[in-house]
């Protein structure tokens, strides 16, 4: 699954913008973090069960966003999500927003977001469960 690229689709709403109508930059970081939960649960990792059966969670470590063009109420906006490093206990995503136009995609913005695992009790870094790891790599039976 590392090596495919994973998309999830969002509609802009009236809450994602501001007054002028544009997304509020700080709304692609939500989208984001929608796609990346997406992208967990269709590699069959939810978010609770992990915390409970695992005791570690997913905490972001660092982002950088990169604008290219606004985004508008109601636009239907395509997320995707690629992992580029995958590390014993973070990941490295690599995420784009595209809106569709007649004249083809347009690319609205870019970031690298970088995700550790952390222990629920602690807040300190560890390791990615085995079984996590296999499910996002693609390696589960």
């Amino acid at each position: 699954m590392t090596a495919a690229q994973f998309t999830w689709t969002i509609r802009v709403y009236y809450e994602d913008t501001d007054t002028g109508g544009i997304v509020f930059y700080a709304n692609y970081l939500k989208f984001f973090e929608r796609a990346r939960t997406e992208w967990l649960r269709a590699a069959g990792v939810e978010q609770q069960q992990l915390a409970q059966a695992h005791g570690v969670m997913f905490v972001v470590r660092s982002t950088a966003v990169d604008y290219h063009a606004p985004a508008r109420l109601d636009d239907e906006l395509t997320i995707s999500v690629k992992v580029e490093r995958l590390g014993r206990a973070s990941v490295q995503f690599f995420q784009e927003a595209w809106r569709a136009t007649p004249a083809g995609p347009q690319l609205l913005s870019t970031g690298r977001i970088k995700v550790g695992c952390v222990d629920t009790n602690t807040l300190r870094p560890g390791a990615i469960p085995a079984q996590v790891l296999d499910r996002i790599t693609g390696d589960a039976a």
